[in-house]
């Protein structure tokens, strides 16, 4: 069995803490009009007012992983095998994120959503999806709702309490989920990875990669500890009980993408926030994102969305991914194993 988190310098209930922390926020942007989201006030009991850098900080963020979401869910076969695709998602340290029930709302919801997280979490959020009509008229009148468990089962999305470190655990719940290895997967991470030890990182990277022949990995989270900005920012966090374990294995861009190279994913790309926003989300959004509020820290935004990233790595075995990403001039770090060479 893995370590528990009480043996680390990770606070495991600060770490959960954090996930209401991230609710609050997007509530924040939801209100001011960044981004609309029906249901994430349902989890949130105190709402806040973010600071104008906050707020966008988490609309780049929510528009990067929206934007890769909707061309992963929009990829087909380029032959004539005609039919319906079918694709699956796979949410790890899901906490009280509220994709599923947005996706259903606009009618684009992959054929199987999975979210995984502590049943500490996946318990509150199980008994908050049973108790509001709102979240439980989307995961349909048959699920099977246990806040006891920590569970949620219906056809099209299932809630299940994991120890991400528990590889075994892992592989059981893809049975239980009924998830097929062989389907299109978009296995979404956001700032979770970050704070376990490296080596259960590199296991969960790996085991990922074998599962999944067809799939993009997502990952979000903090970059650059060793200068002033980082430093501050890890004993900001460390101060509240969050250790950024994983963080000095992988401190840069390359390292995230050497992460997943490294692990056996045949391609990885990783930027920097401040290029994310300024290079991939849309100048109109970004136009109408800026008249919101009145905002005045420029240095201050350029050095945290600096210290944040986008990796995402890729399996293409059935060939859907060619046009993925970014930027079609990116640059793409391949792995030399792979029958790909490295593009510029």
């Amino acid at each position: 069995m893995p370590k528990s988190v009480a043996d680390s310098r990770s606070n495991r209930a600060a770490v959960q803490a954090t996930n209401d922390d991230a609710s609050a926020s997007k509530l924040s942007c939801v209100r001011k009009g960044y981004m609309k989201d029906e249901y994430v006030h349902l989890f949130v009991r105190r709402p806040v007012r973010r600071s104008p850098i906050i707020n966008r900080g988490y609309f780049a963020r929510w528009a990067a992983l929206r934007k890769l979401l909707s061309q992963f869910l929009n990829c087909e076969r380029n032959t004539d095998i005609g039919g319906h695709l079918k694709k699956q998602i796979l949410s790890l340290g899901a906490g009280f994120d509220t994709t599923y029930f947005q996706l259903q709302e606009e009618g684009i919801a992959p054929d199987l959503y999975v979210e995984l997280d502590f049943q500490e979490v996946t318990s509150k959020k199980a008994a908050l999806i049973e108790t509001c009509s709102q979240l439980k008229d989307k995961v349909g009148a048959t699920a099977l709702i246990s806040r006891e468990k920590g569970e949620v089962i219906s056809d099209q999305y299932k809630l299940f309490p994991v120890d991400l470190r528990d590889i075994q655990r892992l592989d059981d719940v893809m049975a239980l989920a009924n998830m097929d290895p062989g389907l299109p997967t978009f296995i979404i991470a956001e700032c979770v990875l970050i704070y376990l030890d490296p080596d259960s990182t590199r296991n969960i990277v790996g085991w990922a990669s074998k599962r999944f022949s067809t799939a993009i990995f997502f990952l979000y989270e903090q970059i650059h500890p060793d200068d002033a900005f980082g430093q501050q920012m890890i004993r900001n966090l460390e101060s509240r009980g969050c250790a950024l374990l994983g963080i000095y294995a992988t401190p840069t861009l390359f390292a995230k993408e050497k992460l997943f190279l490294d692990q056996g994913w045949q391609r990885a790309v990783a930027w920097d926030m401040l290029r994310v926003y300024s290079d991939f989300i849309e100048a109109q959004e970004r136009r109408r994102i800026e008249r919101l509020e009145l905002f005045d820290e420029f240095e201050e935004w350029h050095m945290m969305q600096e210290h944040y990233c986008v990796a995402y790595a890729i399996n293409n075995a059935m060939g859907l991914f060619g046009d993925f990403g970014f930027l079609k001039d990116q640059q793409v770090h391949n792995n030399p194993s792979s029958s790909i060479t490295m593009e510029a």
